[in-house]
């Protein structure tokens, strides 16, 4: 099996990511399946040690960043990440690589049959996914995996691990409501299914609410909650368009450290991995102070507020509901201020995108080009227009990501700002644009309905 095989293979199944779901419909998720086909492959995800990481905002950064620390602890180590930018091997990393072509496929023919005899029960892309990080994680026999949550957290393909170490939960805002639920309290309940007994649970900045329903499923689970907002303080200290100094104060005592990524949202991001990277040492794992911080120095994580190029100041962010959108505003005012701002935007199926758009008008842009990724989901572009013009901005029509960025930059002089935001596909074609990124495209799995077979 090649890697064209390997991945028709894995997206001829059903794929909840690229499928545009009909209004009002909660799909029904069930782990039994995904039990099973870890059963046949013989229970690979329960190999590795874990670190299990759920939230709304920052947990793919959060989990890169422990993902960095234990490699710098000397480890070796797997990352299970969703969704990828340019290329489905992305997911699966080994010690910060992703899979190369030939183990991306040599690890679907591993897991092939076992998907084969349970594909008349439903079983989707992301399970299959799952498995496979499972898989390839337990075949090298990695030290860690860091396995970030796809939606939600108790009906995961990523909850079947049974003792994580260590639990990390991000900060929770309102999106996915659908199948989450209307208020941070329920999807609060449900992310805090990945609590397991005996684990050590972080959690970032919570309302009080959230952080009630974490603490009550802690108690149920006899796991330790430590709480980053009261045990920690920190600050940024000094930055620059490659990334940013912090100081932080807990109790550990202080922490000075540099990031390659920017905005305050990862300094809080940054604490639940040195909180982490505490609860491990204090398990009796080897991670110390300055291993944690050279890890955070060398974290890669891509198209979430990255400066692309300079002149004009081209700025890539994943944005994609409210809360992420205000947090963006904070940090384009803190980091870029004083520029004129030409903002480049999609946005996809299955988030609030009135909220976004509301959001995104304290940035005041001189001008709003949107525009629709080639995913499946991506919001139609009258639709766009429409809650532009409902939020007091005029919008032009952009086309193509690359034609509407084109034209952006075109609406913008040297000193000025592009932001292309709305959505993680809209930012990863402007950085095939820039960079020359050959995208790995799926044209025969384009046209994506929901199907009634996913339960």
């Amino acid at each position: 099996m090649d890697y064209t095989s390997a991945l028709r293979h894995v997206l001829g199944l059903a794929d909840l990511e690229r499928m545009v779901e009909p209004p009002g419909v909660r799909p029904r998720y069930d782990l039994g399946r995904m039990h099973a086909l870890l059963d046949a492959l013989g229970r690979p995800h329960l190999s590795t040690p874990t670190v299990h990481v759920t939230g709304t905002k920052g947990k793919g950064s959060t989990s890169a960043m422990i993902a960095s620390v234990l490699r710098a602890s000397g480890y070796t180590v797997g990352l299970y990440t969703s969704p990828h930018l340019h290329t489905m091997r992305e997911r699966i990393q080994v010690n910060g690589e992703p899979l190369s072509e030939d183990e991306f496929a040599a690890t679907v023919e591993a897991v092939w049959p076992s998907v084969e005899a349970l594909i008349p029960d439903g079983v989707t892309t992301f399970e299959t996914l799952t498995a496979m990080a499972f898989h390839a994680f337990a075949s090298r026999k990695l030290d860690w995996q860091v396995l970030e949550v796809g939606m939600g957290g108790t009906l995961d393909a990523t909850n079947t691990v049974e003792t994580p170490e260590v639990c990390v939960i991000t900060s929770i805002s309102l999106d996915h409501t659908k199948i989450l639920g209307d208020t941070v309290e329920e999807i609060a309940r449900d992310k805090g299914g990945i609590i397991k007994p005996g684990a050590t649970v972080v959690t970032a900045p919570q309302t009080p609410g959230v952080i009630a329903e974490l603490e009550a499923a802690c108690a149920r689970a006899g796991a330790e909650l430590v709480r980053t907002g009261d045990a920690y303080e920190a600050r940024v200290t000094d930055f620059d368009l490659r990334g940013q100094s912090f100081h932080a104060e807990g109790p550990g005592g202080p922490w000075d450290g540099w990031l390659p990524l920017l905005g305050e949202h990862q300094v809080e991001n940054a604490v639940c991995a040195i909180a982490a990277a505490e609860a491990l040492a204090a398990r009796g794992h080897a991670v110390s102070r300055e291993s944690t911080l050279d890890g955070l120095a060398k974290v890669r994580w891509p198209a979430r507020l990255e400066v692309l190029a300079e002149s004009p100041l081209i700025v890539a962010d994943g944005a994609h509901n409210p809360y992420s959108a205000e947090k963006l505003v904070e940090a384009v005012d803190r980091y870029f201020g004083g520029r004129r701002r030409v903002l480049l935007f999609g946005a996809s199926l299955g988030h609030d995108l009135r909220g976004i758009v509301r959001a995104l008008a304290a940035l005041e842009p001189e001008a709003v080009v949107v525009t629709a990724s080639r995913h499946p989901r991506a919001v139609a572009m009258d639709t766009l227009m429409d809650e532009f013009r409902g939020a007091g901005m005029r919008a032009q029509w952009g086309g193509s990501v690359a034609e509407g960025f084109e034209q952006a930059k075109a609406l913008a002089g040297s000193e000025d700002l592009v932001l292309a935001t709305g959505s993680l596909f809209t930012a990863v074609e402007v950085r095939e644009c820039l960079f020359g990124t050959p995208p790995e495209e799926y044209p025969e799995f384009q046209d994506v309905r929901f199907s009634s077979r996913v339960r």
